[in-house]
């Protein structure tokens, strides 16, 4: 902008300086009068003969007739019919020459001001620099098993202006099987820039390509090229965790990191993995520089730049692990060819997760989906299977955003607060099945309804005796300040959320969600506008206490904080392991982070492990689960009472006892009680766990897991007739 305005300028006053030279040189060149610079000469005073014929005229008379010329003395006449066609003249000679002055300007500050610039834009014109796709990074568990890999795909392109060769066009569509207006539409589409080639059909037959290779006569403009998509060789395993990829949104594009160029023809995570370390696994597109026509159609290519294939992330996953999980989850809820109904419940999660570090060894949820289904575009009738009320909702990873009610598996961290507030140690009560400890007339029950007789804090744990803690409870409900005691109206929630629940775990993919410890505030607020339901009354304390009504927890939560009583430090849970770059080289490792450090007195961690360890060893069906594998576990069942739908089966367990080292925990949707249904699961899940430890974990031991089939027998319940921990 700035050379223009300069070239403008001096071309005015080039302009102004030849007009004033011309005006100039017009005024000293002008012709003077006829006289001037003379002597005057005296004039004849008559010329010709007068009209009259010789009359003689008398004195006073005239002696020269009318009609005779007279000449004045002095000087000529000096306007002359010519003189009025000289300043047209001079006039078209100035604008003549203001015209070429200015036109020898602009070119002189062409070819000197502005020759670069204009040179630039020539070859701006002329050369087109067009990206072409890169391959993504492998996705490998943590002993080196490929869990996602790129497998090779023919790609049909076409060149821009093959839109408007209707044979060409023609023959595409009866090869490759599209209509002709799908396959203008594609060859139309601009979103890989104006100058690529457009993408007419991806996953092309061998024998497709082979015909337009053999026939390139009759497909002018029209190439084949060998692209990459994602590979899922298991198919839906750890589907959840990993993740798909998709088309990037506008708002991806636009928003792309500094680092990264996102164009709408690549592939870009959308959830898990996939997503979490998007930026890592997108390698550098490559560039091909080509020349254009006026028209902008592509001449021939310059030069090309290979694409750079991504980084390669490894997880903290173990392959072994992970099928056990998911084939685990599959053949107890949908056996039969993947229906639900045929097993039992209608959904669950599991998490193995390493208690030292936070290393999550397995992450399965149920029903889940096979992420090839996104390669290309997720189809129609893909879509409404996955989001059918059938199917379960698969897309759901139940194990970082599945909300449950925590059940029994809370009863370790409220009896903490019982122990820490005097309401538990050295105590006893007799469970009869019921309980009206307030005198409401309406009595709570045990999930024992014959009831367990007399019991102490850890026969109340091992048990999972809920008389026992409606007793502490009553405590803690009379002690608190809203009842005139000392004590503070969210004690047990206060132990509780030392241990994290109410927050986010922290996992390093997307999609987790907080849960609920509820409190009298919390009341409040819920109720605000029905104040007869706002007040926190002694139920809710009962309620809470047993981890029922209104309190909600993920898996990852429950695996975290059990990891906490374990140890007694509560690790962040991660999936990155390492990332490595396209030669190899380790260019990311992922640092171990402590959360917190419950504040909780060591001898009163130690009650509640024992009594953790007593759930394992001394009932009956849980201690026969661990018994073949030799392992020493402890941990706790759970059931999730519901008053319109089946209840939630709980188990949680870590080992080994006296050295913790993996902590697994298992959630079936309406499968019943926590003791029959979720401990043979979490119990397989372990025995992989610490065969894995062993150094047993290989691909040999993998297979193919399905995606959800989006059935469900016709009439299905899973309401139970009886609770059962």
């Amino acid at each position: 902008m700035l050379v223009a305005i300069i070239a403008a300028v001096v071309a005015a006053l080039v302009a102004a300086a030849i007009i004033v030279a011309v005006l100039s040189v017009r005024n000293r060149t002008k012709t003077p009068y006829a006289n001037s610079g003379k002597k005057e000469v005296q004039q004849l005073s008559t010329v010709g003969v007068g009209s009259s014929g010789g009359f003689a005229r008398g004195k006073g008379a005239s002696s020269r007739p009318e009609s005779d010329v007279q000449v004045k003395s002095g000087h000529a006449n000096s306007k002359k019919p010519a003189d009025s066609l000289k300043g047209r003249f001079t006039g078209v000679s100035i604008f003549s020459v203001a015209v070429f002055g200015t036109l020898a300007a602009k070119l002189w500050s062409m070819q000197i001001l502005s020759s670069e610039d204009y040179a630039n834009k020539a070859a701006s014109n002329l050369y087109t620099t067009v990206s072409t796709p890169a391959p993504r990074g492998y996705i490998y568990d943590a002993d080196g098993i490929a869990l996602v890999k790129n497998r090779s795909s023919q790609t049909v392109l076409a060149d821009a202006d093959v839109v408007d060769d209707h044979d060409v066009v023609a023959r595409l569509s009866a090869v490759l099987g599209i209509p002709q207006a799908i396959v203008r539409q594609r060859i139309q589409s601009t979103t890989a820039g104006a100058q690529s080639q457009r993408v007419v059909a991806s996953d092309v037959r061998l024998r497709d390509v082979a015909f337009i290779a053999e026939h390139s006569d009759a497909f002018s403009g029209v190439t084949v090229e060998t692209r990459t998509v994602r590979d899922y060789p298991f198919g839906a395993l750890c589907a959840h965790a990993l993740g798909y990829t998709g088309t990037p949104s506008e708002d991806q594009v636009s928003n792309a990191p500094s680092n990264r160029d996102i164009q709408l023809t690549d592939d870009v995570g959308k959830s898990g993995i996939e997503s979490a370390y998007d930026n890592l696994l997108a390698g550098d597109h490559g560039q091909r520089v080509v020349t254009v026509d006026a028209q902008g159609n592509v001449v021939d290519v310059v030069s090309e730049t290979k694409a750079t294939r991504g980084s390669d992330v490894y997880l903290t996953i173990k392959g072994s692990v992970q099928y056990a999980a998911d084939e685990a989850l599959a053949s107890l809820i949908a056996p039969g060819d993947g229906v639900i109904g045929t097993g039992k419940g209608v959904g669950g999660a599991v998490v193995a997760m390493d208690v030292r570090d936070g290393s999550i060894i397995a992450l399965s949820s149920y029903p889940t989906f096979d992420p090839t289904n996104w390669v290309g575009g997720l189809s129609t009738e893909a879509n409404n299977v996955y989001n059918s009320d059938s199917a379960h909702a698969p897309l759901q990873n139940r194990v970082t955003a599945g909300l449950y009610a925590a059940a029994s598996t809370f009863k370790p961290f409220t009896g903490l607060a019982g122990l820490e507030y005097g309401f538990a140690e050295g105590r006893s009560w007799d469970c009869t099945g019921k309980w009206d400890g307030f005198n409401t007339g309406s009595p709570q029950w045990c999930w024992n309804h014959n009831g367990h007789g007399y019991l102490d804090f850890r026969g109340g744990i091992v048990n999972s005796c809920d008389v026992v803690f409606y007793e502490i409870a009553k405590n803690f409900f009379y002690a608190s300040k809203s009842q005139g005691g000392n004590l503070s109206d969210t004690a047990i929630q206060e132990m509780v959320q030392r241990f994290d629940f109410g927050k986010k775990a922290g996992i390093d993919i997307g999609g987790e969600v907080e849960g609920l410890v509820p409190t009298p505030e919390w009341k409040a607020t819920r109720w605000r506008n029905v104040p007869a339901n706002a007040t926190w009354t002694g139920g809710d304390y009962t309620n809470m206490i047993i981890g029922q009504g209104d309190v909600q927890v993920t898996p990852i939560q429950v695996a975290a904080a059990y990891g906490g009583i374990a140890t007694g430090k509560i690790m962040k849970p991660h999936l990155l392991k390492e990332v490595r770059n396209a030669s190899g080289q380790k260019v990311v490792s992922y640092e171990p982070e402590v959360v917190t450090e419950p504040d909780v007195d060591q001898r009163y961690l130690e009650i509640v492990r024992d009594a953790l360890r007593g759930v394992v060893t001394e009932n009956e069906g849980i201690a026969s689960l661990f018994a073949e594998s030799g392992i020493k576990a402890a941990g706790k069942t759970g059931t999730a009472e519901h008053t319109d739908k089946g209840d939630d089966a709980w188990f949680v367990c870590y080992a080994p006892y006296d050295d913790p080292k993996y902590v697994v925990a298992t959630v079936i949707e309406q499968g019943g009680g926590g003791s029959a249904v979720a401990a043979p699961v979490g119990a397989k899940v372990m025995e992989a766990v610490m065969a894995a430890d062993a150094g047993s974990n290989d691909a040999s031991s993998m297979g193919r897991i399905a995606g959800s089939s989006g059935r469900q027998i016709e009439g299905f319940s899973t309401k139970s007739a009886s609770r059962s921990d």
